[in-house]
């Protein structure tokens, strides 16, 4: 009996990141590619159910989004929709509690989405007030950039926002030289408003990204934060400069 075709393995990239780190925008810009399916947050409506943490939305996101992490695991090891050549996976570091198989992260070329801490609490208060250092993920990302670290016996690849935001296209095409994949122009644009694939949170959190048709412009100074901000931003930047550090990157430089 002839034994049917079976399809070529994806590229499967891993972006970690915690909240408000241009997570979106990055997922619009592989989305753009052409050849590209994508992922958004694969495991937020699991995440909530085993946290029972209140977030805007909680209902309808477990209702219409899977919350069996070993049914998403198995997923994210699995073929891309639509027979596409790569899979990217919008991750939020936050989402991998203890517990959850991290094993399908070993299928996955993993890559670390980092933004200074100053402008992840200045985005994050103003859709949801009081966050915690739980909440803007920078412990988890460090954990998992030292998981992956240990599996490669190197640092994993690190891509900054602000790199980004200065200049799009020379951030997106080194990126693209690390994953090994060609670099095109589509990447830089995406139509503006919502997308099939946004998670059904996306009512809540994408307002900018929506509007926009590609990475906005540079950023300006560090934002100005109250007190207790200012605490959390204190208690995430070790986190934070530790990957800098060791992806061979300047803490000190522009951020």
């Amino acid at each position: 009996m002839e034994q049917a075709a079976t399809l070529p393995e994806p590229r499967r990239i891993a972006m970690w990141s915690g909240p408000r780190n241009l997570s979106t925008a990055m997922m619009y810009a592989f989305a753009a590619r052409g050849d590209c399916a994508v992922w958004d947050e694969p495991f937020y409506a699991a995440y909530l159910k085993a946290t029972g943490i209140d977030h805007p939305m909680r209902q309808e996101i477990m209702t219409a989004h899977d919350a069996d992490p070993d049914r998403v695991a198995a997923a994210c090891r699995g073929p891309a929709p639509d027979g596409q050549a790569i899979f990217y996976q919008k991750h939020m570091t936050l989402h991998m509690i203890d517990g959850f198989d991290r094993g399908f992260m070993r299928d996955c070329t993993n890559v670390f989405l980092i933004r200074h801490p100053a402008r992840v609490v200045a985005s994050y208060a103003q859709k949801r007030e009081g966050p915690t250092l739980a909440d803007i993920g920078f412990v988890q990302q460090a954990e998992l950039f030292d998981q992956v670290a240990d599996w490669l016996g190197r640092a994993p690849a690190v891509i900054d926002s602000h790199d980004i935001r200065t200049n799009p296209r020379d951030a997106l095409e080194s990126l693209c030289h690390t994953l090994q994949l060609p670099f095109t122009e589509r990447m830089l644009s995406w139509p503006a408003g919502p997308k099939p694939f946004d998670g059904i949170w996306a009512s809540h959190w994408y307002n900018a990204v929506h509007a926009s048709t590609g990475f906005g412009a540079p950023e300006g100074p560090l934002p100005e934060l109250a007190a207790d901000y200012r605490r959390l931003v204190d208690q995430a930047m070790p986190y934070y400069e530790r990957i800098l550090r060791e992806s061979g990157r300047n803490p000190n430089s522009p951020a």
